[in-house]
């Protein structure tokens, strides 16, 4: 017990004196920013004034680089504009610019190296880098409330990434705006990390996650991309309660995922709502899917998954699927399908008769579009009906037992007309 207490005495001596050593520098517009870095002890922290320094910073201990009045440091578009090699580093309130333009090098504003773990990085505009932040074998970093814009004039394939995680744990990422880059979020390799609060937009993917588990995506927007949101080969991933709007391509991209829940998105004005493909026992329960060209287009043998709760409104094409056999969804509760033609003679608020997805109707109008114009007309419902009382005219379909006659969500039409621009 006496040893205990000493050792316990003795740790506690040594933090207050570390405390008592660390420092306050004030960096001055015009100083060496290099040189005031390298003679910085460990736990110092350094208040940089408003000007702007041309470095490219090495930190190799625990600091804190805070900016006042938001100073610039800009890399001269070579390298690194700041490296960190070190633990237990905060850089707040920069305006970090001109990284080098190398994709194999990945040059980066911020490049947070193997062993940069519990980095911060807030309040800062990274703008005009390769790579906004590049983070590699670091772990519980937090990346909050940052500003990160690309080489706007440069092609898609020339970009970096806005933030790239790679093999990373436990990050943050909360509260972000990032935009004009090659992907804004991507995730290669990282696990138990949370996305949070994130504006993800003009780039190719809003987030492109590969090989990562156990992440929670929540309350983010994604807009304006190709694609809003692709996980690909994941498993055990929470995606709940974001935005994905407006993207050219899909919102929300479903490639060789297991085990997950996709819940409560709004999903709107998207070329393909949702692209779901390899897809298994997961839950997409309880999303709005709206005046998207496509609402969902199932392939590649995705099954075993509950589809529940759901709000399919005013999607030209509520579901495409190939299939060798129909696809139930909606057994337990059902989904609402704005295109359901059926009745609710009990007034129980389901459908008397399942709605049929792909139906005669939606094959006829994918060979001849101008069939549209006659969709609410007696003549095309009567086809609809004959369709389903000669069985040899059907094809596998999606197919919910249950249609629910009103829509869960009651602002849905707020979420209409909200397209890629130009189309």
């Amino acid at each position: 017990m006496k040893g205990g207490v000493t050792h316990l005495m003795l740790a506690l001596a040594m933090t207050l004196a570390g405390a008592c050593q660390a420092a306050t520098l004030h960096v001055r517009a015009g100083d060496d920013l290099t040189a005031a870095v390298r003679k910085a002890k460990a736990g110092d922290v350094l208040e940089i004034a408003r000007g702007t320094y041309r470095a490219n910073l090495v930190i190799d201990k625990p600091l804190t680089l805070r900016g006042v009045d938001r100073p610039t440091i800009s890399g001269g578009n070579q390298g690194d504009t700041i490296r960190v090699t070190a633990p237990d580093v905060v850089i707040e309130g920069l305006i970090v610019r001109d990284s080098g333009d190398d994709l194999k090098d990945q040059n980066a504003g911020i490049y947070l190296y193997p062993g940069a773990h519990r980095a911060v990085v807030r309040r800062c505009d990274l703008t005009y880098n390769l790579f906004g932040l590049w983070i590699e074998k670091a772990n519980d970093v937090l990346i909050e409330h940052n500003v990160i814009t690309g080489k706007r004039e440069y092609s898609s394939p020339q970009r970096g990434n806005g933030v790239q995680l790679y093999n990373t744990k436990g990050a943050k990422i909360l509260n972000n705006n990032i935009s004009f880059v090659r992907d804004a979020l991507y995730v290669d390799v990282s696990h138990h990390a949370l996305f949070k609060g994130n504006q993800l937009h003009h780039s190719r993917y809003g987030t492109h996650y590969m090989n990562s588990y156990y992440n929670l995506w929540e309350d983010n927007d994604t807009y304006y991309n190709r694609g809003g949101l692709a996980l690909m080969e994941v498993r055990e991933q929470t995606v709940r309660n974001n935005r994905a709007w407006g993207n050219s391509d899909h919102g929300i991209m479903l490639r060789t995922l297991q085990d997950s829940v996709i819940e409560g998105n709004v999903v709107a004005g998207n070329s393909r709502g949702f692209f779901i493909y390899d897809v298994e026992y997961i839950k997409l329960n309880n999303n709005l899917v709206v005046d998207n060209t496509v609402g969902v287009h199932l392939a590649a043998g995705s099954k075993n998954n509950e589809v529940e709760g759901n709000d399919f409104i005013s999607n030209r094409e509520q579901v495409r699927y190939v299939g060798a056999r129909d696809e139930r969804w909606g057994a337990k509760s059902g989904n609402h399908w704005s295109n359901y033609l059926g009745w609710d003679r009990d007034g129980d608020g389901v459908g008397d008769v399942p709605y049929e997805a792909n139906d005669m109707v939606d094959r006829l109008t994918w060979r001849h579009p101008s069939v549209k114009l006659l969709l609410a007309s007696p003549a095309v419902q009567a086809l609809r009906l004959v369709g389903r009382q000669f069985p040899v005219l059907r094809v596998p379909s999606v197919v919910d037992p249950k249609p629910r006659m009103q829509p869960s969500n009651q602002q849905w039409s707020e979420w209409r007309g909200k397209h890629f621009p130009g189309q």
